[in-house]
């Protein structure tokens, strides 16, 4: 009895599988209706989270892009920035997503960006679902964020009252038989016919603008710099230093930018063209800028803040007794710096950007062909210094053309050296140079 039940009902189920009434149609399209949408759902949900990739590593690049293009870290332009730069992109990714907003945030020592937007869908449709939001995060770190001590250091050897335009240089031969404003004359000089207590007061009187007067406007750009992105002035200090037998502190570092311009304007500080040192001696004087440098911290607090030194220079080891004096004996060595002085700043982890004001030819000047024009091979800048010639470059290199190779090895990355000639380049350089380093930020985020 029972297997007869057992084969009946075996049938039964086989009839039922050959069914195609309406009512098994109907169970079956009710079935496949949420299939078709899960299948969809899991297609366009793992196409947005492609898309969402892509949207971070857009995010990230317009991040950075936005604090390396302006010269604010202010919210609302910041977000600008960003916009600008995602619709610029539109074309190159296809509209596979439609941005709908973008958040800056500056809580904090980071810079947050946030941006939303949509992916449309395909099968996701049939449920009237025609988007899928996506968000990403963005947040970089570094100077541009940090609290940051910067030194700014002026090189105050009497080679930088070197005539600061070729059309200033031009007039100071013609006029007083030197392109230099020196100060230290023994007795009043004569220029057309009317005395004048040294060639700088001649300079100062015939409106001639001197290098040391450019370096002050480079360093006021700076400061401009400075006022902008640190608005509420609680976050960038800045110290002035005189570089000459040793380094002199003007001014200590200070939030206070209006007491740094002061300083720049005033002849008793000691860095305006007014005054200047009788040498230049890197190794001492960067020895003792380390004491007064200290070491760097992460930029975290007032207590740790970053440091950076700004070195406006000509590169050049040098006393103005070794060209004046001893018929040739000292002439040897008056050399480019050894870069390796520098390392007293770096071993503390301070950054070292240099400015190089281009120590300009002066073929009609025997002091300079009898130094900076003679060849690196009859000077005494590894007898006397310890300095290493690169390999590849010859003996007979002239010193002038291996000043900015001493000068790049002293800076801390090739991106932190400028060289300049112009008045115009050394004025825009050292804000060049800030700049870069301000905006040396990484992606935490």
């Amino acid at each position: 009895m029972r297997l007869i039940s057992f084969v009946t009902a075996r049938l039964r189920l086989k009839s039922l599988l050959r069914d195609r009434n309406g009512n098994v149609a109907l169970v079956v399209a009710i079935v496949a209706v949420p299939m078709l949408l899960a299948v969809g759902a899991s297609l366009d949900y793992t196409r947005a989270y492609n898309v969402q990739n892509k949207m971070q590593a857009d995010l990230d690049a317009a991040l950075v892009a936005a604090i390396k293009q302006i010269d604010t870290n202010d919210e609302g332009k910041l977000e600008e920035k960003i916009t600008d730069w995602f619709e610029a992109q539109a074309d190159k990714r296809d509209s596979s997503y439609d941005l709908t907003d973008i958040k800056v945030d500056k809580s904090g020592h980071t810079i947050t960006a946030t941006a939303k937007g949509t992916v449309p869908t395909t099968l996701m449709t049939l449920a009237d679902i025609k988007t899928v939001p996506v968000g990403v995060v963005s947040a970089i770190k570094g100077p541009a964020t940090s609290y940051v001590n910067v030194y700014v250091v002026i090189d105050k050897s009497p080679s930088m009252l070197l005539a600061a335009t070729s059309a200033g240089q031009s007039q100071m031969r013609k006029n007083a038989n030197c392109e230099f404003a020196c100060h230290n004359t023994a007795d009043p000089v004569t220029v057309q016919g009317k005395k004048y207590p040294t060639y700088y007061a001649y300079s100062k009187a015939a409106g001639v603008k001197l290098r040391s007067d450019v370096a002050l406007d480079a360093v006021g750009e700076v400061l401009d710099m400075i006022d902008s992105a640190d608005n509420s002035h609680a976050r960038i200090k800045v110290g002035l230093y005189g570089l000459g037998e040793t380094i002199s502190e003007v001014l200590s570092p200070t939030y206070t930018t209006s007491t740094v311009r002061k300083k720049l304007s005033d002849d008793s500080s000691g860095l305006t063209s007014a005054s200047s040192m009788k040498s230049t001696d890197f190794n001492t004087a960067l020895k003792a800028l380390k004491s007064k440098v200290g070491a760097a911290g992460d930029g975290s607090s007032a207590g740790s803040p970053l440091k950076l030194v700004l070195l406006l220079t000509d590169g050049v080891q040098s006393h103005r007794d070794w060209v004046i004096t001893g018929a040739g004996k000292y002439w040897g060595k008056v050399t480019p710096l050894n870069p390796d002085w520098c390392a007293y700043l770096k071993e503390n982890k301070a950054s070292v950007a240099v400015l190089y004001t281009e120590y300009l030819a002066i073929p009609l000047d025997w002091g300079y062909n009898a130094t900076i024009g003679d060849t690196m091979k009859n000077s005494a800048w590894t007898t006397t210094w310890g300095g290493t010639l690169h390999s590849g470059v010859s003996g007979t290199t002239s010193r002038q053309d291996y000043i900015p190779i001493a000068l790049q090895d002293c800076a801390s990355s090739p991106d932190l050296f400028i060289s300049a000639s112009s008045e115009d380049e050394i004025t825009k350089g050292l804000s060049t140079l800030f700049t870069q380093y301000l905006t040396s930020v990484r992606l935490t985020q």
